[in-house]
Protein backbone atom coordinates (compact mmCIF):
# COMPACT_ATOMS: atom_id res chain seq x y z
CA UNK A 1 0.00 0.00 0.00
CA UNK A 2 1.35 3.46 -0.52
CA UNK A 3 -1.23 5.14 1.28
CA UNK A 4 -1.34 4.95 5.39
CA UNK A 5 -3.22 2.09 6.83
CA UNK A 6 -5.68 4.82 8.82
CA UNK A 7 -8.21 7.28 7.61
CA UNK A 8 -6.75 11.39 8.82
CA UNK A 9 -8.08 12.53 11.54
CA UNK A 10 -10.09 14.67 9.88
CA UNK A 11 -11.70 12.22 7.40
CA UNK A 12 -12.09 10.31 10.52
CA UNK A 13 -13.87 12.73 12.69
CA UNK A 14 -16.16 14.08 9.72
CA UNK A 15 -17.13 10.23 9.60
CA UNK A 16 -17.71 9.86 13.46
CA UNK A 17 -19.82 12.86 13.51
CA UNK A 18 -21.92 11.39 10.49
CA UNK A 19 -22.52 8.51 12.47
CA UNK A 20 -22.80 10.02 16.00
CA UNK A 21 -20.49 7.87 17.67
CA UNK A 22 -16.58 7.17 16.93
CA UNK A 23 -15.90 3.84 15.03
CA UNK A 24 -12.92 1.56 15.41
CA UNK A 25 -11.49 1.41 12.41
CA UNK A 26 -10.24 -1.47 10.20
CA UNK A 27 -8.45 -1.17 6.46
CA UNK A 28 -10.38 -2.83 3.91
CA UNK A 29 -8.32 -1.66 0.72
CA UNK A 30 -8.13 -3.61 -2.68
CA UNK A 31 -4.66 -4.78 -2.95
CA UNK A 32 -3.53 -2.46 -4.75
CA UNK A 33 -1.84 1.19 -4.13
CA UNK A 34 -4.72 3.28 -4.93
CA UNK A 35 -7.57 1.65 -3.23
CA UNK A 36 -8.91 3.68 0.59
CA UNK A 37 -11.24 1.90 2.09
CA UNK A 38 -11.85 0.97 5.91
CA UNK A 39 -13.98 -0.88 7.74
CA UNK A 40 -15.96 1.15 10.17
CA UNK A 41 -17.49 -0.67 13.46
CA UNK A 42 -19.71 1.00 15.85
CA UNK A 43 -20.09 0.28 19.36
CA UNK A 44 -23.55 -1.35 19.00
CA UNK A 45 -22.16 -3.66 16.46
CA UNK A 46 -23.29 -2.38 12.96
CA UNK A 47 -20.83 -1.74 10.18
CA UNK A 48 -20.26 0.64 7.79
CA UNK A 49 -17.51 1.70 5.16
CA UNK A 50 -15.63 4.41 4.22
CA UNK A 51 -14.37 5.16 1.16
CA UNK A 52 -11.90 7.67 -0.57
CA UNK A 53 -12.15 7.86 -4.74
CA UNK A 54 -9.16 8.30 -6.58
CA UNK A 55 -9.97 11.01 -8.62
CA UNK A 56 -13.00 13.50 -8.41
CA UNK A 57 -14.79 11.41 -11.13
CA UNK A 58 -15.39 8.17 -9.61
CA UNK A 59 -16.45 10.53 -6.49
CA UNK A 60 -18.72 12.18 -8.72
CA UNK A 61 -20.12 8.44 -10.63
CA UNK A 62 -20.75 6.82 -7.47
CA UNK A 63 -22.37 9.17 -5.40
CA UNK A 64 -24.15 10.02 -8.31
CA UNK A 65 -25.32 5.85 -8.99
CA UNK A 66 -25.58 5.74 -4.86
CA UNK A 67 -28.34 8.65 -4.65
CA UNK A 68 -30.18 7.97 -7.91
CA UNK A 69 -30.10 4.96 -9.18
CA UNK A 70 -28.70 1.77 -6.98
CA UNK A 71 -31.75 2.45 -4.14
CA UNK A 72 -33.74 0.79 -7.12
CA UNK A 73 -31.66 -2.63 -6.52
CA UNK A 74 -33.58 -2.98 -3.35
CA UNK A 75 -32.20 -3.32 0.55
CA UNK A 76 -29.48 -5.57 0.67
CA UNK A 77 -28.52 -5.55 -2.69
CA UNK A 78 -25.97 -2.70 -2.57
CA UNK A 79 -24.84 -0.21 -0.10
CA UNK A 80 -26.66 2.97 0.77
CA UNK A 81 -24.83 5.95 0.95
CA UNK A 82 -25.28 7.82 4.43
CA UNK A 83 -23.11 10.54 3.89
CA UNK A 84 -20.59 12.30 1.24
CA UNK A 85 -17.72 14.73 1.65
CA UNK A 86 -16.34 16.26 -1.29
CA UNK A 87 -13.73 18.09 0.02
CA UNK A 88 -12.14 14.57 0.89
CA UNK A 89 -13.59 12.68 -1.85
CA UNK A 90 -15.46 10.70 0.86
CA UNK A 91 -18.19 8.26 0.60
CA UNK A 92 -20.09 6.54 3.68
CA UNK A 93 -21.75 3.27 2.88
CA UNK A 94 -23.55 1.31 4.76
CA UNK A 95 -22.54 -2.82 5.07
CA UNK A 96 -24.51 -5.35 2.81
CA UNK A 97 -24.38 -8.86 3.95
CA UNK A 98 -21.82 -11.57 1.68
CA UNK A 99 -18.38 -11.52 0.36
CA UNK A 100 -16.94 -11.57 -2.87
CA UNK A 101 -17.75 -14.46 -4.76
CA UNK A 102 -14.09 -15.07 -5.80
CA UNK A 103 -13.18 -15.64 -2.74
CA UNK A 104 -16.02 -17.89 -1.76
CA UNK A 105 -16.13 -21.93 -2.35
CA UNK A 106 -19.31 -22.26 -3.81
CA UNK A 107 -20.97 -25.21 -5.38
CA UNK A 108 -22.65 -25.16 -9.42
CA UNK A 109 -25.64 -25.07 -8.01
CA UNK A 110 -24.62 -21.88 -5.69
CA UNK A 111 -22.79 -20.31 -8.56
CA UNK A 112 -25.83 -20.39 -10.67
CA UNK A 113 -28.08 -19.03 -8.25
CA UNK A 114 -25.82 -16.39 -8.09
CA UNK A 115 -25.59 -15.15 -11.45
CA UNK A 116 -29.02 -15.19 -12.07
CA UNK A 117 -29.83 -12.90 -9.13
CA UNK A 118 -27.06 -10.90 -10.05
CA UNK A 119 -28.08 -10.41 -13.94
CA UNK A 120 -31.76 -9.93 -12.25
CA UNK A 121 -30.16 -6.95 -10.33
CA UNK A 122 -28.16 -5.15 -13.30
CA UNK A 123 -31.14 -5.29 -15.52
CA UNK A 124 -32.82 -3.24 -12.32
CA UNK A 125 -29.85 -0.70 -12.66
CA UNK A 126 -29.67 -0.64 -16.19
CA UNK A 127 -33.47 1.19 -16.37
CA UNK A 128 -32.78 3.29 -12.94
CA UNK A 129 -31.23 5.98 -13.86
CA UNK A 130 -32.80 8.98 -16.05
CA UNK A 131 -31.62 8.37 -19.88
CA UNK A 132 -32.83 11.82 -21.21
CA UNK A 133 -31.21 15.18 -22.34
CA UNK A 134 -27.67 15.34 -21.91
CA UNK A 135 -27.52 12.00 -20.43
CA UNK A 136 -28.87 9.89 -23.42
CA UNK A 137 -26.30 12.13 -25.24
CA UNK A 138 -23.61 10.50 -23.00
CA UNK A 139 -24.73 7.17 -23.73
CA UNK A 140 -25.02 7.57 -27.24
CA UNK A 141 -21.29 8.50 -27.13
CA UNK A 142 -20.12 5.27 -25.02
CA UNK A 143 -19.33 3.37 -27.99
CA UNK A 144 -17.31 5.94 -29.93
CA UNK A 145 -15.36 7.27 -26.75
CA UNK A 146 -14.89 3.71 -26.01
CA UNK A 147 -12.99 3.38 -29.93
CA UNK A 148 -11.40 6.79 -29.69
CA UNK A 149 -9.31 5.16 -26.00
CA UNK A 150 -7.69 2.35 -28.24
CA UNK A 151 -4.62 4.16 -29.51
CA UNK A 152 -3.57 4.98 -25.73
CA UNK A 153 -4.20 1.60 -24.92
CA UNK A 154 -1.86 0.85 -27.49
CA UNK A 155 0.80 2.93 -27.03
CA UNK A 156 0.58 2.27 -23.05
CA UNK A 157 0.39 -1.66 -23.47
CA UNK A 158 3.53 -1.21 -25.92
CA UNK A 159 5.36 -4.80 -26.51
CA UNK A 160 2.95 -6.42 -24.18
CA UNK A 161 0.89 -6.49 -28.01
CA UNK A 162 2.25 -7.79 -31.26
CA UNK A 163 1.98 -5.83 -34.41
CA UNK A 164 -1.05 -8.14 -35.65
CA UNK A 165 -2.77 -8.05 -32.53
CA UNK A 166 -2.45 -4.24 -32.84
CA UNK A 167 -4.20 -4.42 -36.28
CA UNK A 168 -6.92 -6.55 -34.93
CA UNK A 169 -7.59 -3.84 -32.12
CA UNK A 170 -7.88 -1.04 -34.23
CA UNK A 171 -10.12 -2.90 -36.83
CA UNK A 172 -12.40 -4.21 -34.06
CA UNK A 173 -12.70 -0.57 -32.50
CA UNK A 174 -13.08 0.64 -35.72
CA UNK A 175 -16.29 -1.28 -35.69
CA UNK A 176 -18.09 -0.30 -32.64
CA UNK A 177 -18.71 3.36 -34.58
CA UNK A 178 -21.92 3.74 -35.03
CA UNK A 179 -23.73 0.52 -33.81
CA UNK A 180 -27.45 1.21 -32.84
CA UNK A 181 -27.47 -0.40 -28.99
CA UNK A 182 -29.90 -0.68 -26.12
CA UNK A 183 -28.69 1.88 -23.75
CA UNK A 184 -28.89 2.14 -19.99
CA UNK A 185 -27.10 3.52 -16.53
CA UNK A 186 -24.83 0.64 -16.12
CA UNK A 187 -22.51 -0.53 -13.03
CA UNK A 188 -19.38 -0.27 -15.29
CA UNK A 189 -16.91 -2.38 -13.31
CA UNK A 190 -19.84 -5.52 -13.00
CA UNK A 191 -17.67 -8.95 -12.58
CA UNK A 192 -16.22 -11.17 -9.27
CA UNK A 193 -14.50 -8.95 -6.78
CA UNK A 194 -17.73 -6.34 -7.03
CA UNK A 195 -20.24 -9.28 -6.72
CA UNK A 196 -21.46 -10.49 -3.35
CA UNK A 197 -22.69 -13.86 -2.47
CA UNK A 198 -24.47 -14.26 1.27
CA UNK A 199 -24.69 -18.25 2.15
CA UNK A 200 -27.06 -17.82 4.94
CA UNK A 201 -29.48 -15.58 3.05
CA UNK A 202 -28.91 -16.78 -0.05
CA UNK A 203 -28.60 -13.38 -2.28
CA UNK A 204 -26.51 -11.22 -4.10
CA UNK A 205 -25.32 -8.03 -4.25
CA UNK A 206 -23.34 -5.54 -5.97
CA UNK A 207 -20.46 -2.92 -4.61
CA UNK A 208 -18.10 -0.64 -5.86
CA UNK A 209 -20.00 2.11 -8.28
CA UNK A 210 -17.63 4.39 -8.87
CA UNK A 211 -17.20 3.49 -12.32
CA UNK A 212 -20.95 3.40 -13.27
CA UNK A 213 -22.25 5.90 -16.12
CA UNK A 214 -24.84 6.14 -18.71
CA UNK A 215 -23.76 4.09 -21.68
CA UNK A 216 -24.35 0.96 -23.87
CA UNK A 217 -26.10 -1.73 -21.95
CA UNK A 218 -23.75 -4.47 -23.69
CA UNK A 219 -20.76 -2.74 -22.03
CA UNK A 220 -21.54 -3.70 -18.43
CA UNK A 221 -21.44 -7.71 -19.66
CA UNK A 222 -17.35 -7.35 -20.81
CA UNK A 223 -15.62 -8.26 -17.79
CA UNK A 224 -18.13 -11.41 -17.18
CA UNK A 225 -17.15 -12.36 -20.83
CA UNK A 226 -13.67 -12.24 -20.55
CA UNK A 227 -13.59 -13.74 -17.27
CA UNK A 228 -15.53 -16.54 -15.54
CA UNK A 229 -17.41 -16.88 -18.55
CA UNK A 230 -15.05 -18.00 -20.47
CA UNK A 231 -14.92 -21.37 -18.80
CA UNK A 232 -18.28 -21.30 -17.56
CA UNK A 233 -21.08 -20.72 -20.51
CA UNK A 234 -23.41 -21.76 -17.97
CA UNK A 235 -22.99 -19.00 -15.78
CA UNK A 236 -23.50 -16.86 -18.66
CA UNK A 237 -26.50 -18.57 -19.20
CA UNK A 238 -27.92 -18.02 -15.78
CA UNK A 239 -26.71 -14.44 -15.78
CA UNK A 240 -28.95 -13.43 -19.04
CA UNK A 241 -32.09 -14.98 -17.65
CA UNK A 242 -31.82 -13.38 -14.61
CA UNK A 243 -31.21 -9.74 -17.21
CA UNK A 244 -33.80 -10.91 -18.63
CA UNK A 245 -33.01 -11.18 -22.46
CA UNK A 246 -30.49 -12.47 -24.81
CA UNK A 247 -27.78 -10.08 -26.37
CA UNK A 248 -29.21 -8.97 -29.64
CA UNK A 249 -26.35 -9.71 -32.59
CA UNK A 250 -25.52 -6.19 -32.69
CA UNK A 251 -24.77 -6.14 -29.15
CA UNK A 252 -22.99 -9.97 -29.26
CA UNK A 253 -20.53 -8.19 -32.09
CA UNK A 254 -19.98 -4.84 -30.09
CA UNK A 255 -19.41 -7.20 -27.07
CA UNK A 256 -16.21 -8.76 -29.37
CA UNK A 257 -15.08 -5.55 -29.82
CA UNK A 258 -15.09 -4.33 -26.61
CA UNK A 259 -13.51 -7.24 -25.36
CA UNK A 260 -10.61 -6.36 -27.50
CA UNK A 261 -10.24 -3.44 -26.19
CA UNK A 262 -10.64 -4.60 -22.72
CA UNK A 263 -7.64 -6.99 -23.41
CA UNK A 264 -5.38 -4.23 -23.69
CA UNK A 265 -6.58 -2.09 -20.86
CA UNK A 266 -5.70 -5.03 -18.33
CA UNK A 267 -2.30 -5.43 -20.10
CA UNK A 268 -1.68 -1.83 -19.13
CA UNK A 269 -3.67 -1.94 -15.87
CA UNK A 270 -2.55 -5.55 -14.66
CA UNK A 271 1.15 -4.31 -14.50
CA UNK A 272 0.61 -1.06 -13.46
CA UNK A 273 -1.07 -1.86 -10.37
CA UNK A 274 1.07 -5.67 -9.84
CA UNK A 275 -2.19 -7.27 -10.44
CA UNK A 276 -1.42 -10.84 -12.30
CA UNK A 277 -5.13 -12.05 -12.66
CA UNK A 278 -5.88 -9.27 -14.78
CA UNK A 279 -3.10 -9.35 -16.76
CA UNK A 280 -4.05 -12.78 -16.90
CA UNK A 281 -7.23 -12.31 -18.33
CA UNK A 282 -6.15 -9.53 -21.30
CA UNK A 283 -3.98 -12.26 -22.48
CA UNK A 284 -5.96 -14.63 -22.44
CA UNK A 285 -8.86 -12.74 -24.15
CA UNK A 286 -6.52 -11.40 -27.16
CA UNK A 287 -5.39 -15.13 -27.56
CA UNK A 288 -8.85 -16.10 -27.88
CA UNK A 289 -9.69 -12.93 -29.89
CA UNK A 290 -6.59 -14.15 -32.49
CA UNK A 291 -7.64 -17.30 -32.43
CA UNK A 292 -11.52 -16.55 -33.81
CA UNK A 293 -12.87 -18.50 -30.62
CA UNK A 294 -14.34 -15.26 -28.61
CA UNK A 295 -18.05 -15.85 -27.91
Amino acid sequence: MTHSNTPAAALLGWAGRALGTQPSVQDASHPRGNSRVWRLDLPSGVRHFLKVSTRPVMYERETLALRHAVPALGAGRAPQLRASNADHLALLLTSVPGRPIEQLALTPAEEVRAHRQAGALLARLHIAGDLSGPRRAEAEQALQTAADGAENHLREAGDRVTAAEQKLVRDLAEQLRGLPLPLAFIHGDAWERNLLWSKDLGQTAWIDFERARFAAAVQDFVPMACGIWTDRPDLRTAFLQGYGRDLVPEEQHALKCLAALDAVSCLVRGPKFDDPRVTARGRRTLDRLVEGVFA
